[in-house]
């Protein structure tokens, strides 16, 4: 049946079946594990498609569930979770394995019947999630609307009747008339009523407007036309020739064309939607900023209470908190230890009922993550409730796990004149905490065994007293609200010394370079407001703490843009926690290589410029026009699952900056059609310090009775756009891609005069 044949053609061509994917087309019984004693046997299979992966209890009748490999980051073997260790006593690592998926969703922790059998599908699921990463957006599209076919075909008879037909347009959030593509009026789309069908789903008359300027004879671009396109709207000025025959080279499917050098419509969409024709300039996803700077002139990815999964008062602590956040690239983790049972610390949200896991188990992770989404230094904020005893404790466990990881003593052994730089700490875990005395103290051996520091027990803010940084006043001072603190934890801090802010004037005369404070965000917004560039200098020259409010037991998160722009280092976020915030830091962090550090602009790191973020024109900086052209949006998904609902489409930018800059502008919204809606609107805003400037694309679905849904987003720094013509390829709520859903724009930036 050629009709049949037409929908197979639909499908994305699984990876040549091996042995691994045959076994997991047949399918495997396992057991699905949650805890110690939740153990069930489930029979899991991958169906055709070669993208869902189908399970069912052996006792609940019909009732089954899915999930796509797209949705899975990572596989780990063995005992790599929380669960499998728990059990690692019952079943051997060989036969245990752990889905991470992306976002915020919990691991799925299996164990298979043998060894053999968790290989398979170990190793099948790796090979389908490399196809998937190495998809053009084409196939992307191709494999979006297979999906769509293949949920709207109920009766599974490889043609598509008229109720399904409508159906499906529904799913694919488009209200098109079926008589359009219905020419046989049969009732079911014939050969080519499929093939039609199919190219209305899949055209761009968006992108073929542009490509029809430029093109001579309407049908390609010659080399000279692809030029004028790259300069005139690209804005490209060097090695413009050699470029242009590299895209060609690259994104052009027909052999002719490229033997004859020029680029057909198919090549121009698919240089457009490629990472080249993206809004985010490809040369600063890779690592471009200078790494031999001091720490404090880097904005650092910091999280708050890494342990929490959930919120602060009955959230699940979990060393998983510390996998997710290393693995995004975060810089600064931090550990709330208390005293614990068998001597051993552990970590919790003190005074709350959140669940405890174990210090070591925290440090021991840390040694297996630190240096997987890069190679630059992490900082172990510590913030330490603990006796003496368990004080030394937790010491023998960061020196023992983390061996030569630990930096426990300056650089090349000298007593250092500045902060080191990321690239000289490279490999290297670094303890944020209280210390006895100075670094001068500690490398001219002043500090005796005998001595024991006192610190304040009150949460976070209450750093040492300056008054007892003098060794003489350190001895015999125990009061209640004091702490002592072991020599050999204190022996751990090097670069990273907590003190007590008492102002700028004080930090000024009397700060060290390796100390440092931390606010709350309400202290840091108080300081910004009433000595924002004195704040800037502070922090030119040392490292500053920025931390949520402990009144947000909701573990919601503060605007990080306003410490960012005040040059605070150290802007701890609740990483579990999805929302504007967030999107701003993985935003400002997805340049420079995701390695979690990125270069504070040279205004910010000058000891002798004056920059005020709350009055940035008093600096002289010129300002920016930035004009985007919001021209369509492609498979935009849907937000409602409500029957027949369709998305009203809009799109708003917002520029996230110093308070001169903030502003937000919305395009029109679009009645019933998320699956291509066309806008050609023109939104203007005027940038006063591009250098800090972070700009935000978000989609919502228009309601005119209640607040607009979420629908997808990006973010990036201003400084990291591309203009012309180019696409956003739109992220969920939790910063994972949704393809193949994007936003096509015009952009232009030029100066005001």
């Amino acid at each position: 049946d050629k009709r049949a044949k037409l929908y197979i053609i639909l499908h994305l061509k699984c990876i040549q079946a091996d042995d691994d994917l045959k076994s997991m087309f047949v399918g495997t019984v396992m057991r699905k594990i949650k805890s110690r004693t939740w153990k069930k046997q489930r029979y899991f299979r991958l169906q055709e498609d070669c993208m869902t992966i189908w399970y069912k209890s052996k006792k609940a009748g019909n009732t089954h569930s899915t999930f796509s490999v797209g949705d899975v980051e990572a596989v780990r073997e063995g005992h790599q979770s929380e669960v499998l260790l728990s059990i690692a006593d019952e079943f051997p690592p060989d036969r245990c394995f752990t889905l991470v998926f992306r976002g915020r969703r919990g691991n799925l922790d299996l164990v298979a019947e043998s060894a053999g059998e968790a290989q398979s599908w170990i190793k099948g699921i790796r090979k389908l999630i490399d196809n998937l990463e190495n998809m053009g957006q084409r196939e992307k599209l191709d494999q979006w609307i297979c999906d769509w076919f293949k949920k709207a075909d109920k009766n599974r008879d490889g043609q598509m009747n008229f109720k399904e037909v409508q159906d499906l347009l529904k799913m694919m959030n488009v209200d098109m008339n079926e008589s359009l593509f219905d020419k046989s009026q049969s009732g079911t789309l014939e050969d080519d009523e499929f093939v039609l069908f199919y190219k209305m789903l899949t055209q761009r008359e968006d992108v073929l407007r542009v490509f029809q300027e430029y093109s001579g004879d309407g049908q390609k671009l010659t080399l000279q036309d692809l030029k004028d396109f790259l300069r005139e709207e690209q804005l490209r000025e060097d090695g413009v020739q050699q470029y242009a025959l590299k895209l060609i080279e690259r994104y052009e499917p027909s052999d002719t064309a490229r033997m004859l050098q020029v680029m057909t419509f198919d090549g121009f969409l698919m240089y457009l939607t490629s990472p080249e024709g993206s809004i985010f300039n490809p040369t600063m996803v890779e690592l471009y900023q200078d790494m031999t700077q001091p720490l404090c002139h880097y904005f650092i990815s910091s999280s708050h209470n890494t342990y929490l999964l959930e919120d602060q008062i009955r959230g699940h602590s979990s060393v998983e908190g510390y996998i997710r956040a290393l693995k995004r690239g975060c810089r600064c983790v931090e550990v709330d230890c208390w005293d614990g049972p068998n001597e051993e610390p552990i970590v919790y949200h003190g005074h709350t009922f959140t669940s405890k896991i174990f210090f070591k188990d925290v440090v021991t992770v840390l040694g297996n993550y630190a240096f997987k989404a890069s190679q630059y230094p992490v900082i172990l904020s510590i913030e330490n409730h603990c006796s003496v005893e368990q004080q030394k404790v937790m010491a023998q466990h960061l020196t023992q796990i983390l061996g030569d990881k630990l930096l426990k003593t300056p650089l090349h052994g000298k007593f250092p004149i500045g902060l080191p730089s990321p690239e000289d700490l490279k490999g290297k875990i670094l303890l944020k905490g209280k210390k006895i005395g100075g670094l001068e103290d500690s490398m001219n051996g002043v500090v005796d065994d005998s001595l024991m520091g006192e610190v304040s027990d009150e949460e976070e803010t209450a750093e040492f007293n300056d008054d007892h940084h003098r060794n003489d006043s350190i001895r015999h001072r125990v009061k209640k609200s004091k702490q002592s603190l072991s020599k050999e934890l204190s022996d751990c801090v090097v670069y990273c010394k907590s003190v007590h802010f008492s102002s700028f004037k004080h930090s000024q005369i009397h700060s060290k370079f390796y100390e440092i404070s931390s606010f709350t965000e309400s202290k840091a917004r108080k300081h910004i407001r009433e000595a924002g560039a004195e704040f800037v200098l502070h922090n030119a020259r040392q490292l500053s703490r920025v931390y949520p409010s402990g009144l947000r037991t909701d573990s919601s998160n503060f605007n990080p843009q306003d410490m960012w722009n005040a040059g605070c280092q150290i802007v701890a976020l609740n990483f579990q926690t999805a929302g504007v915030e967030m999107d701003l830091n993985d935003g400002l962090f997805c340049q420079n290589g995701h390695c979690g550090y990125v270069l504070k602009p040279a205004f910010m790191r000058n000891i002798d410029e004056r920059f005020d973020p709350e009055n940035p024109q008093n600096g002289g900086y010129k300002p920016l026009s930035l004009s985007i052209q919001v021209i369509s949006g492609q498979q935009l998904p849907k937000v409602n699952i409500k029957e027949g609902s369709i998305i009203d489409p809009l799109v708003r930018v917002e520029i996230h900056g110093v308070p001169l800059d903030q502003a937000k502008q919305e395009t029109r919204y679009i009645d019933n059609n998320g699956f291509n809606p066309v806008w050609y609107d023109t939104l203007q805003f005027t940038i006063h310090v591009p250098e800090l400037a972070l700009v935000r694309f978000v989609v919502e679905d228009y309601d005119k009775t209640s607040k607009n849904d979420f629908v997808g987003q990006f973010t990036l720094p201003f400084t990291c756009i591309q203009p012309g013509y180019r696409h956003i390829h739109l992220l969920s709520k939790d910063g994972t891609s949704i393809p193949p859903s994007s936003l096509f724009v015009h952009v232009r930036i030029t100066k005001l005069t």
